[in-house]
């Protein structure tokens, strides 16, 4: 009985040599995935001397934002959001820390409190450009945080075009990336976030908002003045 039960043509080899072979495939497509994934962030680089109506940024690292009033100041969009300021940081704050001239900061820069992942940023933003009437945005975060921020963006707003305009903290087109523990451990991490959100649309689950409130609060009423 026993022989029979593990013999090369018996059920439960065949299902363990099906589970073995689809277990490798799932493997092999993940572990593709992520390398591609991988390259495409390593090649990623700002576009010269783009254009758009306006700029978002999404909160994460001052290096962010301080791209993304460069960009303000040499024109390339008529309006800054930064998105997922903590309710903590005033605006007064952030325009001393940027070192941007008052009047720009005062005129032109908008500050969003109430995002508090990447879901949230989408929605927040979604919500000040249709409140803005903007067709073309820039998008200003870390090259390896892009994919996410814009399948976020295309997800909660398809209508609006996402220009990405990422920030590169070194070249890794000229480094053997794949050799540095922190550079993998981040790619790593952000490719199974990006897995979660496209299975997340695939198997149509509910969407989360990511904002602290549900609709506009006091704190985020993308106000302009100091």
């Amino acid at each position: 009985m026993a022989t029979q039960l593990f013999s090369r043509s018996s059920r439960l080899r065949r299902a363990a040599r099906w589970i073995i072979t689809g277990s490798l495939v799932v493997i092999a497509t993940i572990l593709g995935g992520f390398l591609w994934f991988a390259d495409s962030v390593a090649s990623l680089q700002p576009p010269e001397g783009v254009k758009a109506d306006a700029i978002v940024v999404l909160t994460g690292g001052y290096q962010r934002i301080d791209q993304a009033m460069g960009l303000l100041r040499d024109g390339a969009g008529k309006r800054l959001l930064i998105s997922g300021a903590h309710p903590s940081t005033s605006r007064a704050q952030i325009q001393k820390m940027t070192q941007t001239p008052p009047d720009l900061f005062s005129c032109c820069v908008d500050i969003g409190y109430d995002a508090i992942d990447t879901i949230g940023n989408a929605n927040e933003i979604s919500r000040w450009i249709n409140d803005n009437g903007f067709a073309t945005v820039l998008v200003v975060t870390q090259n390896y945080h892009m994919p996410r921020s814009l399948h976020e963006l295309r997800r909660a707003d398809p209508v609006t075009d996402f220009i990405p305009y990422p920030v590169v903290n070194s070249d890794l087109t000229r480094k053997a990336w794949f050799a540095e523990p922190d550079v993998v451990r981040t790619m790593m991490q952000e490719y199974v976030k990006v897995l979660a959100a496209n299975m997340r649309d695939w198997v149509g689950l509910g969407h989360r908002t990511g904002l602290r409130t549900g609709e506009k609060s006091e704190a985020s009423g993308f106000k302009a003045t100091l």
